[in-house]
């Protein structure tokens, strides 16, 4: 439901855009304030996970997220939408960050990478109808009808998770470090939001302070009794800090390309949303088709080694969508995302397992929501860029209104820096190490 939502909206925003009368970096928000909402809160989740029991947050998760999709539908104005979205991604961090640890915790360790696999390649079945269905939706019925399936969606599996999802016993102390926690949310914050009003002063000095907010909650991490964020984790277990560091890589530098690419194919090659979403379908069927089967030799042959490919082929894609131009033949894109399709699947499902295999159970919930904030975190480092591009080169203009040269030129250089983002974690997959197998 979530990965579907994600996906169908950015086929939708040139719709939303004439809809609300929105300018390039407010448009961008629709996306932004739904993972900023996420990754805030994250963390927290992940660690009140292991405290107070992650079934008990993947249900009120799915409340907020069913509740949020029918007051984003129901938006009068932009602003009223962002709002929507962001409480929406609060309900997608309780369900996000506990379901890996909801998994793990109900399998042996010989079928954790199958385990995995399966569920990645669940999130990649709702990215892959995303952007197909959502063209179709979006072009047929208007794109407030995604959010109303959304809604009418999680109604359904918030009662299967009532019926079906037992309680489980907590198993760590129940103290939480709340200096922490808003050390991280208003650095957090000052950071994103600096970033949209670049390259005022006002924008630099947020950046600039956020920043330091969240260096000052990395060092009172590190000496806090229950942190909220085991800082250990990262200094002492070179396996989690190097997967996660690659995570964080990964999704940084692969994320934006839905985002430009349905702006690119309605805007450039001037296709209707649903003949633009069946062409972006071809990467997350590579990672739905994959990622099972790659989740299951993983429990067989070292991770690291399926990672490192995935994350070579991946920012050779990259690369390549670069070249991108208005005479640039729509099979010359579907074989690039068939390419980056198939190394996200390489990475993405053994990358989570050897995560949640260098803890041990106490710590699934905090090493469940450190990968999943790493996701999150790399999509808004992602959006983040393209902000700071849409602020730098088209100010208050519309994507609509935005020559198509400028537009290209942007989408170029964007690419530009994902591809080279990508190749460092090329070797933070490598140097890793290997899975303690049991």
């Amino acid at each position: 439901m979530g990965t579907f939502l994600i996906s169908s909206i950015n086929i939708a925003l040139p719709a939303i855009e004439k809809s609300f009368g929105l300018n390039a970096v407010e448009l961008s928000w629709v996306i932004t304030s739904f993972l900023l909402a996420t990754v805030l809160f994250m963390l927290p989740v992940g660690r009140w996970g292991d405290t107070s029991g992650n079934g008990k947050l993947f249900k009120i998760g799915l409340i907020i997220f069913t509740a949020s999709s029918l007051f984003c539908a129901l938006a009068p104005t932009g602003k009223w939408l962002v709002a929507a979205r962001f409480i929406q991604g609060v309900g997608a961090a309780f369900s996000n960050t506990t379901g890996s640890a909801i998994l793990v915790s109900n399998f042996p360790a010989k079928n954790r990478g199958q385990v995995i696999g399966i569920s990645v390649a669940s999130v990649y079945i709702g990215l892959a109808l995303g952007p197909f269905i959502g063209g179709i939706i979006t072009q047929h019925l208007g794109w407030h009808t995604l959010f109303y399936l959304s809604f009418v969606l999680g109604l359904a599996i918030t009662v299967i998770a009532f019926v079906f999802l037992k309680k489980e016993s907590a198993q760590a102390p129940t103290r939480q470090d709340w200096r922490g926690i808003l050390f991280f949310m208003l650095g957090l914050l000052a950071l994103v939001y600096g970033s949209s009003v670049i390259p005022t002063f006002y924008g630099w000095a947020l950046m600039i302070g956020g920043i330091a907010l969240i260096f000052v909650f990395w060092i009172l991490e590190g000496r806090t009794e229950y942190p909220m964020l085991d800082t250990k984790l990262y200094t002492q277990n070179r396996l989690f800090a190097y997967s996660n560091l690659a995570a964080l890589i990964n999704y940084t530098s692969t994320f934006a390309i839905v985002f430009f690419l349905s702006l690119y194919l309605q805007k450039i090659k001037g296709l209707e949303p649903q003949k633009a979403g069946g062409i972006i379908i071809a990467q997350p069927i590579m990672m739905a088709v994959f990622s099972p089967l790659i989740g299951r030799l993983a429990d067989k042959i070292q991770p690291r080694y399926f990672a490192t490919a995935g994350m070579t082929i991946c920012s050779i894609g990259l690369a390549a969508l670069a070249f991108l131009s208005e005479q640039t033949p729509i099979g010359y894109i579907v074989a690039i995302l068939v390419w980056v399709g198939l190394g996200f699947a390489l990475f993405s499902s053994p990358n989570m397992t050897t995560i949640m295999s260098s803890v041990d159970k106490s710590r699934y919930g905090q090493a469940s929501g450190s990968a999943a904030s790493m996701r999150v975190f790399g999509q808004i480092i992602s959006m983040t860029i393209v902000t700071l591009f849409f602020s730098f080169l088209f100010g208050g203009q519309s994507i609509e209104d935005v020559p198509h040269d400028d537009f290209l030129t942007v989408m170029k250089w964007g690419f530009i820096t994902f591809a080279a983002i990508g190749i460092g974690g090329i070797y933070f997959s490598m140097a890793r190490g290997n899975v303690e197998r049991g």
